[in-house]
């Protein structure tokens, strides 16, 4: 088999090589994001591999069946960039990776919510200039926090589970409720109480049509005074616009952001030596108690391992003509 694979940095060219040992098959791999300009790129491959900022819609799918691409191979859990209905009637099956190593997510969660709070970050520059002042470095204590988890699937768990060991107070709100989070100690509320409840809100959820800037003005609006908001999900799942103006009317406390809804033309590329044209961006840096990373939350070692496994895995699935239970195509009626 033959596989496309876009967006590609060193560490995924790393990972796929040494799982690649076990299947045989031809990578080429393209630093750019999947398009419908570069879909010419395709020609002669059986399989296509992509992440998050890819551009999956109807014309690029086109594009690629008329290349005689046989299968999608999506290296992320997220989907939101792909047009599922147009795949399947092309029948160009689409497969996942629902699940690798939540923990890193979760951990990441973490770091952005402690740092935040200690603001760890501001206080190693100051000791790195001989600063030993305390004055602006002040935060609280987690325990008996109340914290507001939007989502509890693989990755919410594994976050509210490090929350427990905290002794924070978890509530949360999710259409399909797990009994692995009840039995936590966590307790299910609607989205008003989650938002007025809640000391830290953290996104664990899919960005779909009916998720899609979940936290808006009007939601703000019903958060407690100095709430703290972590998204390390999807960056569709906010609307900047209103993030900013809850920030600076200090509603919004503290706020950390692994991924941003107009991240396709900045992150997982080095633009040290460029002006950046995003204003919106621009301001959220602007602010000291804004912590954002470039979706880095998926990166360690065990995740990039899981990853490159089960990509490949499902291809082989899909070429054997075999089941595969991360095929997302087939459940689109």
């Amino acid at each position: 088999m033959r596989i496309a694979v876009f967006s590609a940095q060193p560490y995924d060219k790393q990972f796929l090589e040494q799982e690649n040992s076990q299947h045989g098959y031809e990578l080429s791999y393209f630093d750019q994001q999947l398009n419908e300009a570069n879909a010419e790129l395709c020609k002669g491959f059986d399989a296509v591999c992509a992440f998050v900022n890819d551009d999956l819609s109807a014309p690029v799918l086109n594009r690629l069946k008329a290349h005689r691409v046989k299968f999608i191979a999506m290296r992320c859990a997220g989907f939101n960039n792909v047009d599922l209905v147009t795949a399947k009637s092309l029948e160009l099956p689409v497969v996942r990776v629902p699940a690798y190593s939540p923990e890193a997510v979760a951990e990441h969660t973490l770091a952005l919510i402690l740092t935040l709070n200690r603001k760890t970050h501001r206080a190693y520059n100051r000791v790195r200039e001989s600063n030993f002042t305390l004055n602006g470095l002040l935060g609280f204590n987690l325990h008996g926090k109340t914290v507001g988890l939007i989502g509890t699937g693989q990755i919410g768990l594994a976050t509210a589970k490090i929350l427990n060991g905290f002794g924070c107070k978890l509530i949360a709100y999710d259409p399909y409720p797990n009994p692995e989070y009840v039995s936590l100690g966590g307790h299910y509320v609607e989205l008003e109480q989650l938002y007025s409840r809640s000391d830290i809100i953290t996104l664990h959820c899919p960005l779909n049509e009916g998720s899609y800037h979940l936290v808006d003005e009007a939601s703000i609006s019903r958060m407690k005074e100095g709430v703290m908001i972590i998204n390390t999900s999807r960056g569709g799942l906010v609307d900047t616009k209103a993030l900013i103006a809850g920030l600076k009317s200090r509603k919004i406390q503290a706020l950390g952001l692994d991924v941003y809804e107009q991240e396709s033309q900045l992150f997982f590329h080095d633009h040290s030596g460029k002006i950046i044209d995003d204003e919106l961006f621009e301001r959220l840096q602007s602010f000291p108690n804004v912590l954002i990373t470039g979706h880095q939350g998926f990166f360690t070692e065990e995740a990039l391992t899981q990853i490159a496994a089960i990509t490949l895995n499902n291809l082989t699935c899909l070429a054997g003509d075999q089941p595969c239970e991360n095929e997302l195509t087939h459940a689109i009626s």
